[in-house]
């Protein structure tokens, strides 16, 4: 535990320094908006191009670890939806749930790449940058979907296509699957200095996540604020190790799926939340919260993982 706990505190380290930066007078309130579009329109489908590319699949159990990543976001997305009636209930505003839908089911994929990096590199990496590839259509998708139904925003499904079809991270997960199927590769000098902007992206991308966060929507209900929490940094990582294990998965790629699984959501629903007229002070608050206690439920997933995998 100590071992794993050492391996993320870099990842941490930086997104604390993140919010701690954005709090400074020195910097222009604009720069941290800027930066959360260079990541999310450059830096962050540069990374996942280059990953996707240089990444060796050859080694992975693909079928499996995919099956069971279908099955437990399916599993988690419908318990979400099911908790509809409960918060209705107790006063969550459709708006608000659509943010509740969207922490449990979104996946920070770049704090999963940052720890695979320190932890598992090579194959680490290469099994994020696929989970990344296969989950970002249908995850982008659904919540789409979700959040013009619930905030009554009347998004046909034309609109909803566009926005999936002219996502950057689906952009760059499509050209990297076709380079790969290309019978030719990229030149040299042109790998090298996409590259070179991936390895800018992590760390930047970082202090971004943590510049974003912070706890407002003083309205925010605990029972909105803890079922996407629970549902997303617990049950998920359990749904995940317990079908690899049923699956016979190896004990390597479990613990690189059971990463993927216990990471937080991700910042990029709150700019959907806000375009589309849900409740985007709820999912920055939810952010926040899931990354603060990612900081202990990471170690303490992929700890219990390792012992029941035997790895």
């Amino acid at each position: 535990m100590a071992i794993i706990f050492a391996a993320i505190s870099p990842i941490f380290l930086l997104i604390i320094a993140g919010n701690g930066l954005r709090r400074l007078p020195v910097f222009e309130p604009g720069l941290w908006r800027g930066l959360e579009q260079l990541g999310f329109y450059v830096l962050y489908p540069v990374l996942l191009f280059t990953t996707i590319v240089r990444a060796d699949f050859s080694g992975l159990a693909l079928g499996p670890a995919m099956l069971v990543l279908a099955i437990a976001w399916t599993l988690v997305g419908l318990a979400a939806l099911a908790s509809w009636p409960p918060l209705r209930a107790r006063g969550v505003s459709r708006p608000t749930f659509s943010s509740v839908f969207q922490t449990a089911t979104r996946w920070n994929g770049f704090i999963a790449l940052a720890v695979a990096e320190e932890m598992f590199s090579p194959e680490g990496p290469a099994m994020v940058a696929l989970v990344m590839a296969v989950v970002i259509i249908p995850l982008n998708v659904a919540a789409v979907t979700v959040v013009a139904w619930f905030t009554d925003s009347h998004a046909n499904p034309m609109r909803t296509a566009r926005k999936v079809a002219t996502n950057p991270l689906i952009l760059a997960t499509a050209a990297a699957l076709i380079v790969r199927l290309a019978p030719f590769a990229l030149p040299g000098p042109v790998m090298e200095a996409l590259h070179l902007v991936g390895r800018a992206a992590l760390g930047m991308g970082l202090l971004a996540i943590g510049a974003g966060l912070k706890i407002t929507g003083t309205g925010l209900s605990a029972s909105s604020l803890w079922t996407p929490t629970l549902l997303k940094l617990g049950a998920l990582p359990a749904l995940v190790v317990g079908l690899s294990l049923a699956l016979g998965i190896g004990s390597e790629e479990i613990a690189y799926l059971s990463l993927c699984a216990a990471v937080p959501t991700a910042m990029n629903g709150f700019v959907l939340a806000r375009q589309m007229g849900g409740d985007a002070e709820s999912y920055a608050a939810t952010v926040t919260v899931q990354t603060a206690l990612s900081f202990l439920t990471i170690p303490l997933v992929l700890a219990i993982t390792v012992q029941l995998t035997g790895g």
